[in-house]
């Protein structure tokens, strides 16, 4: 059998073989006892056919329905040659072959995938049918006991059962036809929903490795944002200290100290995100762990990076400006995060004596974090691209909360780090 689509229903598997084989042995059965049920009526009188040609079309009309799903074409057209012959031969069975026929037309309309060849085969073998009825009709018509109305009924008897013979055919084949196109259309439909669902799936997946990736970038911006801060602090302060350490003892054990301090800060942060990482919690758990990561570190830390600054030798100023409020938790997290990296960058390229400016704007509709350098010392020229680890961070931190950032050298010297979160 031809296919036009993509998808066919056929062939199917050994398991739909073994059910048409014992429907076909099931119906044979059938046949064996309405033929001889039939027979011992005396339904064709002396015009009925011999035992061993009742034989044969039994055969002929129940064996086909064996193969009705590996040929389906073949034998729909092998049951209606077997079907006529059974009448023409005055075979005594009149129930049973109507199922015979039955089931190969359905086969045909809910099995075939070549939807054109399927329509031609039913239509040449229900054609060849009404067409065999009409000229029985035609025949019976001829005779001369065949229209005369001997009673008081308005239509003429043979008439009346040429019409309901009619009738009985158009039901019958407009039943075979409308199911089979029914059963093929609503495998169609489940067919198309495997698929949808399939894909759903397929999506999950690629939605799931999407989601790890971005977990991923999302560790890598925590892991540079903890101990990139710190990791610049400490060599400050170490450089600070090696630099002194022969004629100021008692400054270069602070700096020591403070590089002590930032290297305990990092570890305890570090160890405090991988504890979230590794979380095999509920999900109130989970969120628990979360809550406490270091990524959800507030405003009220900002003024600790400015005291950072100043013990890694840096002027630094931090200024409040507004009424000071509560804000979302995650507006906190970014403008902590923005600032860390602003003065971690700072430390590293700004130069060792450069001033360093921290502001936070309470302003109506949002808060906004600052923070500049005057760019002061021999580190002062730095790239303005944007393009780096630090600046990608913090561009995808403020667009996450639909924030805007300005990032970049100031006219008068120096760069300038500016962000507006918005609180509402």
């Amino acid at each position: 059998m031809g296919a036009t689509g993509e998808w066919s229903r056929l062939p199917v598997g050994r398991r739909e073989y073994r059910q048409d084989a014992v429907l076909a042995a099931v119906l044979a059965g059938g046949l064996v006892v309405t033929t001889f049920l039939y027979s011992s009526a005396g339904t064709y009188g002396d015009d009925q056919a011999a035992w061993w040609v009742s034989g044969l079309m039994i055969v002929a009309n129940a064996a086909p329905v064996a193969f009705r799903r590996r040929f389906p074409m073949t034998v729909v057209l092998v049951a209606g040659v077997a079907f006529a012959a059974t009448q023409l031969l005055h075979v005594p069975e009149v129930l049973l072959i109507n199922f015979t026929l039955f089931i190969p037309l359905y086969t045909v309309g809910a099995w075939c995938s070549d939807r054109l060849r399927a329509e031609v085969v039913r239509w040449v073998v229900i054609g060849g049918m009404f067409a065999w009825l009409f000229i029985a009709i035609s025949f019976g018509w001829a005779s001369p006991n065949a229209l005369p109305n001997d009673t008081e009924s308005p239509v003429a008897p043979y008439v009346a059962i040429s019409l309901v013979n009619i009738l009985i055919n158009v039901i019958y084949f407009g039943a075979a036809w409308y199911a089979g196109n029914r059963a093929w259309a609503a495998a169609v439909a489940r067919h198309e929903l495997d698929e949808r669902t399939g894909e759903l799936a397929a999506e999950r997946e690629r939605s799931a490795a999407q989601a790890v990736t971005i977990e991923r970038v999302r560790i890598a911006r925590e892991l540079h944002d903890v101990v990139a801060h710190h990791v610049a602090l400490m060599g400050v302060q170490a450089g600070a200290a090696r630099r002194v350490i022969d004629r100021d003892p008692v400054q270069a054990t602070v700096s020591l100290g403070v590089v002590e301090e930032s290297a305990r800060t990092a570890v305890e942060e570090l160890r405090r995100m991988l504890g979230t990482l590794r979380s095999e919690d509920d999900d109130t758990g989970a969120a628990t762990a979360v809550a406490d990561a270091p990524s959800t570190e507030g405003i009220a830390r900002i003024a600790a990076l400015a005291e950072s600054a100043r013990a890694a030798g840096h002027p630094a100023e931090y200024v409040v400006v507004g009424v000071e409020r509560p804000v979302p938790p995650t507006v906190a997290a970014v403008a902590y995060r923005i600032a860390q990296e602003a003065v971690t960058n700072v430390l590293k390229h700004a130069g060792p004596t450069a001033r360093a400016d921290v502001r936070l704007r309470y302003l109506d509709d949002g808060v906004e974090v600052e923070v500049a350098d005057d760019g002061h010392g021999a580190r002062a020229a730095r790239s303005t691209a944007g393009s780096r680890l630090g600046h990608v961070g913090m561009r995808e931190r403020v667009a996450a909360v639909d924030g805007q950032i300005e990032i970049g050298p100031r006219a008068r010297g120096g760069y300038l780090v500016r962000a507006w979160l918005p609180t509402t």
